[in-house]
């Protein structure tokens, strides 16, 4: 059995982030996990950061605490390794909320990944590595209710007081299959976080024009719903999906609906019509008068380049196989369109587009240039 943990520290003052900066600094390696609440507001935000060194965990109350600039030096020190599992998400997070930049990082799910295993939970390595049962109960918790219950925040520390033990034996395995550097080399890509996205990545309809079940008349009654629903979740600070649900409003606009019957037959409970018919009705006015929406034109490759995409894909395939890994692990989607529409014929060329992998480069250059006609 695992000995007792200490109680975790509790940093909800400027002084005590003071304190906890000043131990962050002077470690080689921190371990870092944070706790949005994107199941329960409109705009989510970081509610809760973990820190763990070898000997503290710490809990940091974004919400209290108005200026998290102190942290801003340890994310960005290239001397400080900091420890993540599925780092994606935390990055883009503490990128929108407080602007940090990130160097020097330890992703502990992609080095589980890029070993091949078969599952890359936080639970599942705990587990088989420790022994340590996690308690997945609190993942949809609402983290930005306070005060936070003792079982989240046993949950939360959890999510870190491992990952140093963790990082290091997935490191010795890197090392043994001779894979660190292909690592190291995501962890670099890492680091470079996507600027944020408008929410809705353009109009929110057109995530739902693909469908062939959706004529161009329910498309434009659709786009108007989803703006009243995202107006009025953004009123009640709850995400869209829970004023009404998508298959709802998708039936609604199949209908065209244009009274209270019309909203029970597409599904809305009689305290959603109360709350919310009016608004909806009069969405599906709007919808059923303005101009139709346009689809977007899908730009198809020509020939030649999915003739090349067809060939990556089945070469990257094939490679994966032989490593036990995913196939995105030998090349990342983006560079396989990338070569796709480029198609360099020299090895400069290709350095230079493969510049962001130069491990992937030196150990599959020469096959790239072959498959590709240079």
């Amino acid at each position: 059995m695992p000995e007792p943990l200490a109680p975790p520290v509790w940093v909800n003052t400027p002084q005590s982030l003071t304190r906890m900066a000043a131990d962050l600094a002077s470690q080689p390696r921190i371990a870092v996990d944070t706790e949005s609440n994107s199941l329960h507001a409109y705009r989510e935000r970081v509610c809760l950061i973990q820190f763990s060194t070898p000997k503290t965990d710490y809990l940091v109350d974004p919400l209290i605490l108005a200026d998290l600039s102190e942290l801003a030096p340890i994310f960005a020190a290239p001397n400080i390794e900091k420890i993540f599992h599925a780092a994606e998400y935390d990055l883009i997070c503490l990128r929108r909320d407080f602007d940090f930049a990130f160097a020097n990082l330890f992703d502990t799910m992609q080095a589980s990944r890029i070993l091949g295993y078969p599952a890359v939970g936080l639970d599942k390595l705990l587990d088989e590595k420790f022994g340590i049962k996690v308690d997945k109960r609190h993942q949809k918790a609402d983290w930005g209710a306070r005060p936070l219950k003792p079982d989240q925040i046993h949950y939360a520390r959890f999510d870190t007081h491992y990952l140093c033990a963790l990082r290091d034996v997935l490191e010795r395995e890197l090392i043994e299959k001779g894979r660190l550097p292909l690592a190291q080399e995501d962890f670099r890509r890492a680091c470079e976080v996507d600027e944020s996205k408008p929410r809705n990545g353009g109009e929110a309809w057109e995530r739902f024009a693909g469908r062939r079940d959706l004529n161009l008349r329910e498309l434009t009654i659709l786009s108007e719903l989803l703006d009243a629903r995202d107006e009025l979740a953004a009123q009640l600070d709850r995400p869209p999906f829970k004023v009404i649900e998508d298959d709802k409003l998708i039936a609604i606009a199949r209908s065209a609906a244009s009274n209270k019957e019309g909203l029970i037959e597409a599904g809305m409970s009689e305290k959603q019509i109360r709350l919310w018919g009016g608004p909806v009705l009069d969405a599906v006015k709007r919808g059923v008068e303005r101009p139709l929406v346009k689809r977007r034109l899908m730009i198809r490759p020509s020939d030649a380049v999915a003739a090349r995409l067809d060939k990556l894909k089945n070469w990257r395939k094939t490679v994966a196989q032989q490593m036990g890994v995913e196939s995105d692990v030998i090349l990342p989607k983006p560079f396989v369109q990338l070569l796709a529409e480029h198609a360099p014929h020299t090895a400069p060329d290709l350095e230079v587009l493969m510049a962001p992998l130069p491990w992937r480069y030196q150990q599959f250059g020469g096959q790239l240039l072959k498959l590709l006609g240079g």
